[in-house]
């Protein structure tokens, strides 16, 4: 499947910020030795890269708004669509000279009343070390490079691998992730946490993992990872079973039979929380 032009840009922004990344990232493996540690270094990486992407997003599309990470709202056209950028989704593991982090670009319309901002309908993640670019566009399906993605066709929990995020120092609820690990655990074939919820709903859509649960994430982690998976098949809601243009604060992932069985594990142990 050929890049549209919408597609195009965003994956130009996203290779480009990526590119800068590669090169930082091996300047990080050599401050993780130094006295002073990488963080102060990261967090400049982090800022260049989205300041490439948004020089990027600006000069093809001026009059969208933007939501970034780290310069947060930035106004545009109301009545056109807005960019939700993540830079460097696994800060952490980039922080740590671990190569699993990914860029994020998805591209959301405004509702048709000017109620607020309805369907993301574009998707970009883009995972530098290994080159791939997972894509996706409304209606059009989901995509690694130009091999067409689907969910997995896997229906029962004892031979699903399910990723998540676990809560760290000064963020998130560890006693509900304690509750739903404790339910879904001993169901499943294994629980991964590789610290990336961008590339954690990409690879759902690729079918790498069967499932993905992880609350307290912000829009930029999610936007284009919930599209690629509802449009490798997939389904994607919050805890209550809705599904929202773009899940964040709580999210669940899968295929349908799974997505289904996991839904009432994660509503039970929240209920009895």
């Amino acid at each position: 499947m050929a890049f549209s032009g919408l597609i195009r840009v965003m994956e130009r922004a996203a290779r480009r910020a990526g590119g800068r990344l590669r090169r930082d990232f091996g300047e990080v493996e050599h401050l993780q030795v130094s006295r002073k540690g990488p963080a102060d270094f990261v967090s400049k990486a982090d800022q260049a890269a989205e300041r490439t992407i948004y020089d990027e997003l600006l000069q093809a599309r001026p009059d969208w708004g933007f939501v970034l990470e780290e310069a947060g709202v930035i106004e545009g056209d109301p009545t056109k669509p807005r960019w939700i950028v993540d830079p460097l989704d696994g800060t952490s593991n980039f922080l740590h000279g671990i190569p699993h982090f990914a860029v994020s670009i998805a591209a959301q319309e405004p509702k048709l009343d000017g109620s607020g901002w309805g369907d993301v309908v574009a998707g970009v993640v883009y995972q530098p070390i290994t080159d791939e670019t997972f894509w996706a566009e409304k209606t059009r399906g989901a995509w690694l490079q130009d091999a067409r993605l689907r969910v997995s066709a896997r229906r029962h929990l004892d031979e699903a691998l399910i990723a998540t995020g676990i809560p760290f120092a000064g963020a998130g609820d560890s006693a509900q992730w304690s509750a739903i690990y404790a339910a879904i655990g001993p169901k499943v074939a294994g629980i991964r946490r590789f610290g990336s919820a961008a590339l954690d709903l990409a690879w759902v859509a690729a079918g790498r993992y069967d499932g993905f649960w992880e609350s307290g994430l912000s829009p930029w982690d999610t936007a284009a990872g919930c599209l690629l998976v509802r449009e490798a098949g997939g389904f994607v809601t919050d805890w209550r079973g809705r599904s929202l243009p773009v899940c964040d604060r709580e999210v669940l992932a899968g295929n349908d039979p799974l997505h289904s069985r996991l839904h009432k594990l994660v509503a039970t142990a929240i209920k009895g929380d």
